[in-house]
């Protein structure tokens, strides 16, 4: 069942859609056409209680107010950040906005997650929802006029399956992320440190001391609090004295992922008060784990208060300043060409 209502507007008065999806089992995924965002995930947790297990907010407004934090929004055209706030695409070089910094991260103010997107499917048998959106030619500073199209699923396994597709008049940068903050414990319940995770990821791409952009180096995870191969609470680390950890005040890193590239397991996290088991899947080559190390105290869904590390964000991407380090995969995307990516974020019991 999919129920479809107005959810307020963006600061040009563009009226915003909010869907509420529900399955079989009565597990419920409500997403919003303002920033393509996933507002709400609800799952029954092992008493049976319903659980919303990610952090957002009531109304369009508040989004808008809080925009710096992207809760549950489609960032793009890049994820992450891109060092000097340039890119240089075939041979041209384009200045972006210098948001984080010197840097520019997630594609700045005018970034896609502030922006209402085109409603252009609904699908109550697939149990989905698409939303479409014309990026302009030098919109956010990237070349190219690029059609982006982002799809929601919630599968009858309990699953949120996020698909997206763009096309380029132009050679440009194509690197699309979920940032949603779980807290499997409900997105009301605060701190996550006592919540588990583990990431299949053997190396992660190591920060400089400011800007937290990758040195271009790859490390192994073995050895430091980085290290979430096995079942690892998150807190039981993030505050060692570990030079990685100290620039970025916690987890705020970039892994490498083991599959390479291909469908799979990226990480799973579990909670052992609620039961709730997160199951996170990705076809691309890195995961950024952010903690919340920088949520300031103010009030969420339901008139929630969210603070520092109540959510935690599991963004597959390519690999943080990729666009300037010619060892890691490139997210140029070129005129033309198709981009294609998926994620999925499950829920389970088990």
């Amino acid at each position: 069942m999919i129920v479809r209502e107005r959810f307020g507007t963006d600061d040009s008065g563009k009226e915003a859609e909010l869907f509420t999806i529900t399955n079989t089992n009565g597990t419920q995924l409500k997403v919003t056409t303002l920033g393509a965002t996933i507002v709400s995930f609800v799952f029954r947790d092992k008493e049976g209680t319903m659980r919303d297990v990610v952090l957002g907010y009531d109304e369009a407004a508040s989004y808008l107010e809080q925009k710096g934090y992207y809760f549950g929004a489609t960032v793009g055209r890049n994820a992450n950040r891109i060092s000097g706030a340039r890119v240089t695409i075939g041979g041209v070089e384009y200045a972006l906005e210098a948001n984080s910094g010197a840097n520019n991260l997630h594609s700045g103010s005018n970034g896609v997650s502030h922006r209402v997107w085109d409603t252009e499917r609904v699908d109550e048998k697939a149990g989905s929802v698409a939303m479409k959106l014309l990026s302009k030619d030098l919109e956010q500073g990237f070349p190219g006029n690029m059609t982006i199209k982002v799809t929601f699923t919630l599968t009858g396994d309990d699953a949120v399956r996020i698909d997206y597709e763009a096309v380029s008049d132009k050679d440009t940068i194509a690197n699309f992320t979920n940032h949603s903050y779980f807290n499997l414990a409900g997105h009301d319940s605060g701190y996550i440190g006592e919540q588990k995770l583990k990431i299949y990821a053997n190396a992660f791409t190591p920060v400089a001391p400011t800007g937290s952009v990758p040195t271009g180096e790859i490390c192994p995870v073995e050895g430091t609090p980085l290290d979430f191969r096995e079942f690892k609470e998150i807190g039981r680390e993030i505050n060692a004295d570990y030079d990685q950890l100290v620039y970025t005040k916690g987890y705020d890193h970039n892994f490498v992922l083991d599959g390479g590239g291909r469908f799979g397991l990226m990480a799973e996290a579990i909670c052992e008060a609620t039961g709730i088991h997160l199951y996170a899947y990705t076809d691309r080559p890195g995961v950024q784990l952010y903690a919340g190390n920088f949520i300031e105290t103010h009030k969420g869904k339901g008139g929630a208060l969210y603070g520092e590390r109540h959510g935690f964000c599991l963004e597959a991407q390519c690999f943080p300043d990729a666009v300037n380090i010619p060892l890691f995969e490139t997210p140029l995307l070129k005129a033309g060409e198709a981009y294609s990516s998926a994620t999925m974020y499950r829920l389970s019991l088990d």
